[in-house]
């Protein structure tokens, strides 16, 4: 099992923002517009109460909107920004697998490749599901990676990006199409990005899903990931 600060130093490197900041007890992030992942504050060390204004002010001069990532460390941190109004968005499960796990059953033929850099048809497939131009740049920071494509019913089917840090790789951005859902697709380019993983040395793949995802955490538990931790975001409605 990879430790929760294994897992943060891998999803900062395979899910790049464009900046880190140290500042204080912060890493600040600037995202370009890449989403939360790659645009919130997290506490180095402990960060108090007294803390929480630097990390704001620094913020706002990066142009972003306050937003912190809580981790199972920052308890209280969680309640001081609670006090101040941040309320919580996004809830995530972080789900742990061996990769020598997903590599056993072959792949049909003609059915997963890896690609990088990334088809049009992948990119638009991205584009469907709300995952545009700022993630694309995202991806292309990450070293060592490289995109998915799906094929089903002699069609494109999906898309999805992996990179690897430290041994561990990590599957973002995982897209299927509507009317190529529930056919067993993801699970697929699960099993790709593995056997690709695998070929890269790393040992263990994580994904990232948010809570209210019902469908995909099914799908993974399924699959037979495991829990290995949650985090949430604080985000001011003050700020929005």
């Amino acid at each position: 099992m990879i430790s929760s600060l294994s897992f943060h130093a891998a999803l900062d490197r395979t899910w790049p923002p464009a900046e880190f900041h140290v500042v204080g007890p912060w890493v600040l992030r600037k995202g370009n517009g890449g989403g939360k992942r790659v645009s919130a504050a997290t506490a180095n060390f402990m960060a108090s109460v007294d803390d929480i204004p630097l990390a704001v002010h620094t913020m706002q001069k990066l142009g972003q909107q306050p937003l912190f990532m809580i981790q199972s460390k920052d308890s209280m941190l969680d309640s001081a920004l609670d006090k101040q109004n941040y309320k919580i968005v996004d809830p995530v499960n972080v789900y742990i697998k061996r990769v020598s796990e997903l590599t056993e059953v072959p792949i049909p033929h003609v059915t997963a490749f890896t690609i990088w850099e990334p088809l049009a048809i992948m990119v638009e497939i991205w584009a469907k599901g709300g995952i545009g131009s700022e993630r694309l740049q995202v991806m292309h920071r990450a070293a060592v990676k490289t995109g998915i494509l799906a094929r089903w019913n002699q069609k494109p089917a999906g898309s999805a990006f992996v990179a690897i840090h430290n041994k561990i790789a990590m599957v973002h951005a995982v897209e299927v199409l509507p009317e190529q859902r529930r056919q067993g697709v993801a699970g697929w380019i699960m099993r790709r990005a593995a056997v690709w993983s695998k070929e890269n040395c790393a040992e263990k793949m994580v994904v990232l899903c948010t809570q209210k995802n019902i469908a995909a955490n099914t799908f993974y538990q399924g699959l037979g990931f495991r829990k290995l931790c949650s985090y949430h975001y604080r985000q001011s409605l003050e700020n929005k």
